[in-house]
């Protein structure tokens, strides 16, 4: 996945049990949209590209006879098979986006669920092109965090001034819709959004900042500062205990030409 300086293969491997219990979810929604938009059913097959702990390949597994969770971190593959290997149709692969080790027509869908800023985008299009039937699709989906209002802005500045390397790696930077004419190719690409949300106490909102890979982790001189930063956020934002992360979830999906 990708050949720069933010190759992520390892970013993630010391923050899995952070990832799994407070990265959010998807919307309903969204899953309804790629059901109705792909014509999934039992019969189906999705290869979920960059699968991570698992979090949206379990939405798959409900609309999809078979999912194919292809992962290239061993750490964060194995979080995924210890939540999901006892779900009918689960099958996890270690590959990546460039060389899934998926056969060729192999699946009627692929998924990337905050992942596809990472990949190297021709190699990848060549791989999908391969590993997706004649009529299938791909969806690039991410939850964007909604930035107005006191607490979100709160939010972007600590990742801003705390962040390691927050600058470069939000996926924001990383991608931006000019980038998919080329890879979807004449066919187009059509967006969809969807509003979605977390309700974090202060537990749940340190674990999602300590979940993002350019958090400075427990013994990094910035780690204490940022943590003091945050529960100063929290302590100005919550109402009964909690504060609300709003997002846009968003959906590009396309086939290939």
């Amino acid at each position: 996945m990708g050949g720069s300086q933010l190759n992520p293969l390892g970013r993630f491997s010391d923050r899995v049990a952070d990832y799994v219990r407070y990265r959010p979810s998807y919307p309903a929604g969204l899953i309804e949209a790629l059901r109705e938009r792909a014509r999934l059913g039992p019969g189906s097959a999705v290869a979920d590209v960059g699968s991570g702990t698992g979090i949206f390949t379990r939405l798959l597994l409900g609309v999809a006879g078979r999912v194919f969770a292809v992962e290239p971190n061993a750490a964060m593959r194995a979080a995924a098979e210890a939540a999901l290997a006892a779900e009918p149709g689960f099958i996890s692969v270690a590959g990546t986006a460039e060389a899934t080790g998926l056969a060729t027509r192999a699946v009627d869908l692929v998924t990337c669920a905050q992942a596809f800023h990472w990949f190297d985008p021709v190699a990848t299009r060549r791989e999908f092109q391969r590993i997706l039937a004649p009529a299938g699709a791909c969806a690039l989906i991410w939850n964007t965090a909604v930035q107005t209002g006191a607490f979100a802005e709160g939010y972007e500045d600590i990742k801003r001034r705390f962040g390691t390397d927050f600058g470069a790696v939000r996926h924001e930077h990383l991608t931006s819709e000019a980038r998919f004419g080329p890879f979807f190719g004449p066919a187009g690409w059509e967006r969809q959004a969807f509003g979605h949300a977390q309700t974090l106490d202060w537990p749940g909102l340190q674990g999602r900042l300590l979940s993002s890979s350019y958090a400075p982790p427990s013994g990094h001189p910035g780690h204490a500062p940022m943590l003091a930063a945050l529960r100063q956020l929290f302590d100005r934002s919550q109402a009964d205990g909690v504060v609300r992360m709003e997002y846009t979830t968003e959906l590009f999906f396309g086939g290939f030409s």
